[in-house]
């Protein structure tokens, strides 16, 4: 059953540019999916559209729909949606800088509304990395503690559906392997469903149910994860697969012959 729809969409930034174009994509509920693509590729706009986090600047969607639990909440504020059950891990601007991660904790579980599907002291639990700094100041954590609790805060929102935006921006290969771990534990342990979108396809793809590829604000390819990485485009621009399947990262030039998306 599809808890996330999203058909047709398009984003056009100051009236003038548009971000994305005819973007479609479903998210089965219970299941994670990846969204891959490099940068200016459209990921974080998609994502905000889905949230709602649009309006500030002076975005709109033009064309197009977005169905959550068989409810349009297409255009809808941030707080809307997030009440409907739907939360946003932002790319940046993730935790409360000023306040100890302690504090970010009760902040986000006294926001939240209709209870949640862990508690704050269950987030130690979830990430024990967080542990030994409750009363340091979030400014003071690591890009993966920061991220950390980040994901924290937003769980004890009790969301039906996690959008992480680029999980890995910044952090070291083992940071980004624990994080997406603990997004397939999140997704087993607590039942939440997870869309997840990064320029990190390889980490992405290993814990994804079905995954799309996004290339200039458009959606290219779509699949599940076993097919999607069985693909020779997949495996040549966003793994860095050789024609015999070895690694070699020097030898992919996306200039050497196009796409073969739809082939």
């Amino acid at each position: 059953m599809a808890l996330l729809e999203v058909d047709g969409v398009e984003v056009v930034y100051n009236r003038a540019i548009t971000a994305i174009q005819d973007v479609s994509l479903t998210v089965e509920e219970g299941s994670i999916v990846g969204v891959v693509g490099l940068n200016g590729a459209g990921k974080t706009t998609t994502m905000r559209a889905i949230s709602g986090f649009l309006g500030a600047e002076d975005t709109e969607i033009t064309e197009g729909w977005i169905v959550f639990d068989g409810h349009d909440i297409t255009g809808r504020r941030p707080d809307q949606v997030a009440r409907a059950g739907v939360a946003l891990v932002p790319e940046r601007s993730k935790v409360f800088q000023t306040l100890t991660v302690e504090d970010n904790l009760a902040v986000a579980e006294t926001a939240a509304s209709n209870g949640s599907v862990m508690s704050a002291a269950q987030a130690y639990e979830l990430f024990p990395a967080l542990e030994g700094h409750r009363r340091t100041l979030s400014v003071y954590l690591s890009g993966g503690q920061q991220q950390m609790l980040a994901i924290a805060m937003t769980l004890l929102g009790s969301p039906r559906l996690l959008l992480v935006d680029e999980a890995s921006l910044g952090l070291a290969p083992k940071l980004v392997a624990e994080i997406m771990a603990t997004l397939r534990r999140i997704n087993r342990d607590l039942g939440v469903t997870v869309l997840v979108v990064d320029q990190d396809a390889d980490s992405v793809f290993s814990i994804a149910d079905h995954g799309y590829v996004m290339e200039n604000g458009r959606v290219v390819f779509g699949d599940s994860t076993e097919r999607l990485l069985a693909h020779a485009d997949v495996r040549e621009f966003y793994l860095g697969m050789g024609g015999e399947g070895e690694r070699s990262y020097q030898a992919v030039k996306q200039y050497r012959r196009t796409r073969r998306w739809w082939s």
